[in-house]
């Protein structure tokens, strides 16, 4: 896993072991070692490449891409919980941890977003909201 996502987010990055290993102080042979899977870093270091990548110190250490449908690490913040099937009336189930992470029970409505471009958003009503309020306010300022 760790020694996984470190090679894949360093050539995501373009980076080579030398560029990674003068970014957060070590050596390119550490960060060989490290991507052999012959040792592992300490915590501190572990951090410091999450921050390096953007990506969290969990998923760093943890994500596994085969769970992901073949994806990568994704940027901190970013989450993929994997493919709903959509029904004969159109809905759709919200995977568990996604529900548990958002905050979402039975019963509560959300807005559907929509770019045809880029696919679809949902999003509990009072975010929606408080953004237009947003877009509006900044839209009269800047008239």
């Amino acid at each position: 896993m760790f020694k996984d996502n470190l090679i894949h987010l360093r050539k995501i990055k373009q980076l080579t072991q030398e560029d990674v290993a003068d970014k957060i102080g070590v050596t390119r042979q550490s960060i060989a070692k490290w991507e052999s899977g012959e040792t592992v870093p300490d915590l501190d270091k572990c951090r410091l490449l999450a921050e390096l990548f953007g990506v969290s110190l969990d998923d760093l250490a943890n994500f596994e891409t085969e769970e992901h449908m073949g994806i990568g690490v994704p940027p901190k913040g970013k989450h993929m919980f994997g493919l709903v099937t959509v029904g004969d009336k159109g809905q759709i189930v919200i995977p568990a941890k996604a529900r548990k992470m958002f905050d979402i029970s039975s019963g509560d409505q959300l807005v559907v977003l929509g770019d045809e471009g880029q696919g679809l958003a949902i999003i509990k009503p009072e975010y929606f909201l408080s953004l237009a309020d947003m877009i509006e306010k900044e839209t009269k300022e800047n008239r």
